[in-house]
């Protein structure tokens, strides 16, 4: 990524609902792409979030999903996350959960985030916010 990251702003709910679409995108390491909405997250302190979709998409199960659901859920009074991937509920018969890590320390301001990470041929795995979709 040749753009640094400099946080400029603090993360809040009416922020992230506020990106609808994207203008550009952003090149992440690991193949990933980030649209206005991720690209605000990594540049506000949540680099370390984006990194976590970035470091599992070696992985078989990662590999072959070609939508992946992010949510991460955060204990605000503990300062302590939980990250999990599902397939979305593709088949109607529940969702999968493809990936899930606990995160024993976080500052992340926010209860809940949620990313969709969409694979697009010839483009590369698309990270964007609910909101952009």
């Amino acid at each position: 990524m040749s753009d640094i990251l400099e946080p400029t702003h603090a993360l809040t709910s009416q922020a992230l609902a506020g990106f609808t679409g994207t203008v550009k995108y952003y090149r992440w390491h690991s193949g990933l792409i980030l649209t206005d909405g991720a690209r605000y997250i990594a540049a506000n302190g949540a680099a370390w979030l984006i990194d976590i979709l970035a470091s599992v998409q070696h992985l078989p199960t990662m590999r072959e999903e070609d939508r992946q659901f992010w949510t991460l859920k955060v204990d605000l009074e503990k300062h302590t996350a939980v990250i999990i991937c599902t397939d979305g509920d593709k088949t109607g018969d529940g969702e999968v959960e493809l990936y899930r890590q606990d995160i024993p320390y976080t500052d992340f301001p926010l209860k809940e985030a949620k990313l969709y990470a969409f694979s697009e041929p010839g483009i590369g795995r698309i990270v964007l916010l609910p909101s952009e979709y």
